[in-house]
Formats: C-alpha cells, structure tokens, sequence
C-alpha cells in the first residue's frame, strides 16, 4: 500500500506529541545504535532534538565515540519506547552531519551550564579524574563570564534520513500491531508486520 510523502513523519509527530501530553519522562529519549568501520555496534541515549521533512536530528560531540562511527559508518538505527502508552518507533537511515548554521542556532538554545560542559568536556575521551573536568568547568565559566560561550568546532547535529520507520502498539497476549513504512523513492510503503 503506497502511503503518503509523510506518512511516517506525521505519524510519528502525532505519537510524539501524545507521549509529550502524558506527561512520560523525557519523551524524546532515543537509543541511538551506530557501528564502526569494522561494523562492531554501539547503543547509547541522546536526546531527540528536532524532527523535520529531512528526518531525526540530535546533537553530540562529533569527536565522541558516536561521531567517529556516524562519520566511518553513515548509518544509524533508533528507537523511541514509551512505556505507559505501549507505543515504540523504531528508524532505520543514512546519516549526515548538519550545517554549521543549523548546529549554531540550536547551540544557542541550550543553558549556558551546558554549554560550558560541552566546552570543558571532550566527549568519550579518557579523562583522568571527575575533579580535572569541574575544574576546568569552573575555569570556563569565569573566563566567559558576561561573554558568550562559543560552540565547539567539534560539537555538532546530524539527521538521520530515515528509509525505515516501524510504528509498533503493545497488543493483548502479545498480538502487538507492527506497521512498517519503507521509503521507495520520494514515496513510502507502508507493510503490516507479524507481531
């Protein structure tokens, strides 16, 4: 059954806003799978930060651990689960680093605590005591203050291009309702999956 241009999308920006309305902890909490260039796998949290026509867009270190991968292994795969709605979303698609510009314009919506730690902190590196990065923490915030804090070149978004998306709905005795879209060109096809 073909679908709309954005069907997924929608989909997803009405469940979405459901999870928001019920209130559930940090609705925008995604499992972020990435693999290196030897496809070994990694899983970790981030946070969700902007859906739109192009797709799935958080923000990271790009010298972090998730950053080398996304960039050897263009790749990523994501799960949203909200528990007291029995809903999941689950993304599968092509990586790709944002624009400078894009990447500004959201670093400057954080709190100016965390922009300091993103300065302070060089994610997923070895770090020799906690006691090191509070200092340097501290260091920063009295050498910034009254001054804007500057985002790091390192520090950076990307968009997952979904060519999957999976809506899944907890169902009694474990007859959950899977629907799966797949991108086909500029069109989606929409599959009902066994649970």
């Amino acid at each position: 059954m073909q679908a709309r241009d954005d069907a997924p999308l929608a989909l997803f920006e009405r469940w979405f806003a459901r999870a928001t309305r019920a209130r559930i902890p940090l609705p925008e909490a995604m499992a972020l799978a990435t693999a290196d260039a030897k496809g070994r796998p990694s899983v970790r949290f981030v946070l969700l930060k902007q859906v739109d026509g192009g797709g799935f867009v958080f923000f990271t270190d790009g010298g972090s651990r998730k950053g080398h991968e996304l960039r050897a292994t263009p790749r990523a795969a994501a799960v949203f689960y909200w528990h007291p709605l029995g809903k999941q979303v689950r993304i599968e698609g092509a990586v790709e680093e944002v624009a400078p510009v894009e990447a500004d314009e959201y670093w400057r919506t954080r709190p100016r605590a965390s922009r300091l730690a993103a300065l302070a902190s060089t994610q997923s590196a070895a770090l020799p005591s906690r006691r090191e990065l509070l200092a340097r923490w501290r260091e920063l915030r009295v050498q910034y203050r009254g001054k804007p804090v500057p985002r790091p070149r390192r520090w950076t978004g990307f968009r997952i291009r979904p060519d999957v998306v999976e809506f899944w709905t907890r169902g009694a005795n474990r007859l959950h309702t899977r629907e799966c879209y797949r991108r086909r060109g500029k069109r989606w096809r929409r599959t009902l999956l066994q649970p």
